[in-house]
């Protein structure tokens, strides 16, 4: 959805490791339905007795008891439907009631110094919950040509993320129609609150 910098991997610690991956896991669930490689792999996460460890292994069910069309089918549903799915990600939708609004304008002119552009043959705007997921990837471990200081994920974070996508992941959580996606946004929800916390140390 991003385009990303050639770059030598930036050595980062197993907590910022973590993190990426998480980011990564969400913003490709919400990019496009899994696909039967990545439905093997949720299959065999685990987690731990907390919360987001719960979420983790209640994902992993799904993954394992529900059929590639049955959450391809709820994945438009939720996301797509006939002209609009009952959720529309993006941060202007959520914090205006409207698309191409004044919160997509400020995520560009921040996304330019950090060297963070679309990709071409992408069509839904940048403030999209996946794409928001990637660039706080992206920020931790240098995907866009330089790992980036905990002031400037702070910065963006509390911009661009934390400003709307925990309600947003509550939401998914709480929707009836959602069951593969409930978890995901347990775990969106959780994790939210994680970084928000740790950002506020």
């Amino acid at each position: 959805m991003l385009n990303q910098q050639a770059r030598s991997i930036d050595l980062i610690d197993e907590t910022d490791q973590s993190r990426v991956n998480v980011y990564r896991l969400l913003a490709r669930l919400l990019r496009e339905p899994p696909d039967a490689p990545l439905m093997s792999i949720l299959t065999q996460m685990t987690g731990d007795e907390s919360e987001l460890g719960q979420a983790t292994v209640d994902l992993a069910k799904a993954a394992g008891t529900m059929s590639l069309a049955d959450v391809r089918d709820e994945y438009n549903v939720l996301f797509i439907g006939l002209g609009r799915g009952i959720f529309t990600p993006f941060g202007s939708y959520y914090l205006t009631g409207f698309m191409h609004e004044k919160p997509l304008a400020r995520l560009r002119n921040d996304m330019r110094p950090l060297n963070i552009a679309r990709s071409d043959d992408v069509k839904d705007p940048e403030d999209h919950a996946a794409a928001l997921m990637e660039m706080m990837a992206g920020l931790i471990d240098g995907s866009f040509g330089v790992a980036q200081p905990l002031s400037v994920q702070k910065t963006f974070f509390d911009s661009h993320v934390g400003s709307w996508t925990p309600h947003f992941f509550k939401d998914l959580e709480a929707c009836s129609s959602a069951r593969f996606f409930k978890p995901v946004g347990r775990i969106g929800r959780l994790f939210m609150a994680i970084e928000q916390g740790a950002f506020e140390m």
